[in-house]
């Protein structure tokens, strides 16, 4: 059976790049990614933690990691030949990789479209080119995809995969499964503090949601809170997390890295997230997503320039609308988070509503890994579970 490269540079990913690799039983693989994908067997030939990163200073400061994880996975393919490569997100990475890959004979699969509907859709034409097919999550990128010539097919997203893979349980019965499995031991209302999978987000936004529940606990006694931490976060900013979340007396629950957050989610109300799939996934479980961005001045200045949507958190991009609250970079402060809380807590009723069209917009396709390893199956001679 002839090899598969997999490449994932954010914990979304990984989880995204291990249910497919799941469902292609026996294939030999190598690539990098995280805990998730080295559970399915990947090779691991470089490790997402060490090169994740948003922002210019931030991808500066990694750039050394990012160079090395690139020639190692050049130099593998160049050698070992796949017979295929599932490029998941993490685009500029995979733009230059997908060039040598598709040069030399690999068939390249995109997996989780650039956001060209977002900023920069000039990338759209010269990554046609190194592509034989792509799987979008978000069921409008189709056709933005095809317009340019790019075989692209919507599959799905993976936070509907992985919430039905929790059996799909009515909401009620799905809260109470989720409160259980975290200890939470009172019917009081739940707040999930989620910032970031990548460390510098955990440090420039957690500290500030942590203040916002404590003052809102203040003014709502019986409130309770969890902070959800990614599994690709290094151990210095896990400690560190932990350290703060002491501080305001929350407890810390560390995110299996091939479950992800959806057995957990339904146990909250609400969730202070950073902005990225976590909306999304609050969305669809019914935690109201406060969506939270926080980046450098030079990064914000760049993307000023180039972004072209009024909303950033995919729930609000599904809608088209600022259905749920974002906070973005000056107005990501405590006291916003506060108020923006508050609100949502007092008026979450009429937030559901639209966590309802969220899902619709989705569409009942719940197996994207199913769809993505389909795709790939051929190219391996394999078959797709």
């Amino acid at each position: 059976m002839s090899e598969l490269l997999v490449v994932a540079g954010e914990a979304s990913g990984d989880r995204a790049g291990a249910a497919v690799l799941a469902r292609l039983g026996g294939v030999r693989a190598f690539g990098m990614g995280g805990g998730a994908l080295a559970d399915e067997g990947l090779e691991l030939l470089a490790d997402l933690r060490h090169t994740t990163a948003l922002g210019l200073v931030e991808v500066a400061r990694r750039a050394a990691s990012v160079a090395r994880a690139f020639t190692a996975l050049r130099a593998a393919a160049a050698r070992r030949r796949p017979a295929a490569a599932l490029l998941v997100n993490y685009t500029e990475f995979n733009m230059r990789l997908a060039e040598a890959l598709w040069s030399s004979g690999t068939r390249v699969l995109w997996y989780g479209a650039p956001q060209i509907w977002a900023w920069r859709s000039g990338r759209a034409v010269p990554m046609r080119k190194h592509l034989d097919r792509m799987a979008v999550m978000l069921p409008f990128e189709e056709s933005l995809w095809r317009d340019v010539g790019v075989d692209a097919h919507y599959v799905g997203h993976p936070a509907l995969e992985e919430r039905a893979g929790e059996g799909g349980k009515p909401l009620a019965e799905a809260r109470v499964a989720a409160r259980e499995m975290l200890g939470m031991t009172t019917l009081a209302p739940a707040v999930a503090i989620l910032p970031g999978s990548r460390p510098h987000e955990v440090r420039r936004l957690l500290e500030r949601m942590l203040t916002a529940y404590e003052n809102v606990r203040r003014d709502i006694a019986s409130v309770d809170a969890r902070v959800l931490l990614a599994p690709s976060l290094d151990s210095a900013t896990r400690t560190w997390a932990e350290t703060t979340a002491a501080a305001f007396h929350v407890d810390v629950t560390m995110v299996d890295a091939r479950a992800g957050m959806s057995y957990a989610l339904p146990a909250f109300d609400a969730a202070l997230c950073a902005s990225g799939t976590a909306s999304l996934e609050c969305a669809l479980a019914r935690a109201i997503p406060i969506v939270c961005y926080r980046v450098g001045w030079a990064t914000e200045l760049g993307v000023r320039a180039l972004v072209k949507t009024q909303q950033i958190g995919l729930p609000n991009v599904l809608l088209g609308r600022g259905a749920f609250p974002e906070l973005l970079q000056r107005h990501a402060t405590a006291s916003r988070m506060e108020d923006a809380l508050a609100r949502v807590l007092e008026e979450r009723a009429s937030y559901l509503a639209a966590c309802d069209e969220v899902e619709a917009k989705l569409g009942a396709r719940v197996s994207a890994s199913a769809e993505v390893a389909r795709m790939l199956a051929p190219w391996l001679g394999a078959r797709a579970a």
